[in-house]
């Protein structure tokens, strides 16, 4: 089976954590993915996290799919030998700091000299342009200044960050999509381009209407907690057994099935409680009802009694819970991928199912330039021009 980026060369230059996911993703559906890392400094995904036997786990995910290379594109050579393996390639992913590519010479103007159809992705914390483009740039940071961490949180808490690369991840799904835009253009001009991604970006996308709303009403979207200012009940709810359970009552008729559930029903011909906005104003009394219900019930109680009156609910798992659910069992969304230095691992599959042409984990991520001779010597590089090159710490 063909998959849809068969014959793509995707050459990634970034590390943690946007840019290398943004690529694997590009690789789950058959883009040839060669990874650069610096000979002596490996990308620091391989040393984030949990590692077992040594062996990180984090750039198992972030590295599948891929063949990894070393190469040092400070040094001319290793410059030179970049511009060799793009001359064929169709999409460079880098994250470098704003002028650190143009000053090695390969910025885009170069790089379009030796490959007019490369798409160049360039992801950064600010963007190419504007005031605060050179400053170091992190996924935490834009959580921070996109609204996100401002609206969320229990009202009379801080600002929460979340505890994973949520800003990152948002950010690798929009450079995987910009590439792919880019590569359709291409095939009506003939010609690649340049993709500017601002991390700050693509979470600020993600929020909803906060700006619209802000600038038509001058409405600064608060913290709610699990609340939400438009529905109610909505929150997430104790069990007896001590686990949780989230309920969204978003449509009106689901809010007044979990009403009559849990024995509240005349609190559904209160006037308030013919629209969101105006549950939401009461979500106390409705917290109320519903959490008391809830707290004398077990978690699997709480499920199978919400599924048989037709009500949105979701317990809330962590891992544990994920790997036993028949639900993601059913999907396929775990998927147990050969390695050749942990054996088998698991990870989360290609986020998304196609019919015909689906996408695929095929390994997990690679040793630390393990297809360095394979990649240049297919260049046609000899092995006492690898030899020599790797002595003088090119690759």
């Amino acid at each position: 089976m063909t998959a849809p980026l068969d014959g793509v060369t995707v050459v990634d230059l970034a590390t943690l954590f946007a840019g290398p996911l943004a690529a694997a993703f590009l690789g789950d559906f058959g883009a040839d993915v060669i990874k650069v890392e610096h000979p002596a400094k490996p990308d620091p995904s391989r040393g984030h996290g949990p590692a077992r036997d040594g062996v990180g786990l984090w750039w198992k995910v972030l590295g599948r799919n891929k063949r990894t290379v070393t190469l040092n594109l400070s040094d001319p050579d290793g410059a030179a030998l970049l511009r060799r393996l793009l001359t064929d390639a169709d999409v460079l992913v880098e994250n470098f700091r704003p002028g650190t590519l143009e000053r090695w010479g390969l910025g885009p103007a170069e790089l379009h000299a030796v490959n007019p159809r490369l798409v160049i992705t360039r992801i950064s914390g600010f963007g190419q342009v504007g005031p605060y483009a050179r400053r170091p740039g992190f996924g935490t940071l834009a959580e921070a200044m996109s609204g996100f961490a401002a609206a969320t949180g229990e009202p009379d808490g801080p600002p929460t960050l979340p505890p994973f690369g949520l800003a990152d991840s948002v950010s690798a799904l929009a450079a995987a999509y910009a590439v792919m835009l880019a590569l359709r253009a291409r095939d009506v001009t003939g010609t690649g381009q340049v993709v500017d991604l601002a991390i700050i970006e693509p979470i600020m996308a993600m929020l909803g209407p906060q700006i619209t709303w802000y600038d038509q009403l001058g409405y600064v979207q608060p913290r709610l907690g699990n609340r939400s200012n438009n529905n109610a009940p909505r929150n997430a709810y104790r069990c007896a057994d001590g686990r949780w359970v989230a309920v969204s009552t978003s449509a009106q008729s689901i809010a007044e099935r979990v009403l009559r559930l849990v024995g509240r029903p005349e609190l559904i011909d209160e006037s308030w409680f013919a629209t969101g906005s105006g549950r939401a104003a009461h979500a106390d009394e409705l917290d109320a009802a519903v959490s008391a219900w809830v707290a004398q019930r077990d978690r699997d109680q709480v499920v199978a009694a919400f599924e048989e009156a037709q009500a949105a609910v979701a317990p809330v798992y962590d891992v544990r819970d994920i790997l036993a659910d028949p639900q993601y069992a059913a999907l396929g969304t775990v998927r147990t991928v050969p390695d050749e230095e942990l054996g088998e691992v698991r990870m989360q599959n290609v986020p998304f199912r196609l019919a015909e042409t689906p996408g695929e984990i095929r390994h997990a991520g690679r040793r630390h330039g393990q297809d360095t001779d394979a990649v240049f010597g297919a260049l046609g590089l000899s092995a006492e021009e690898l030899a020599a090159l790797r002595e003088r710490g090119v690759l």
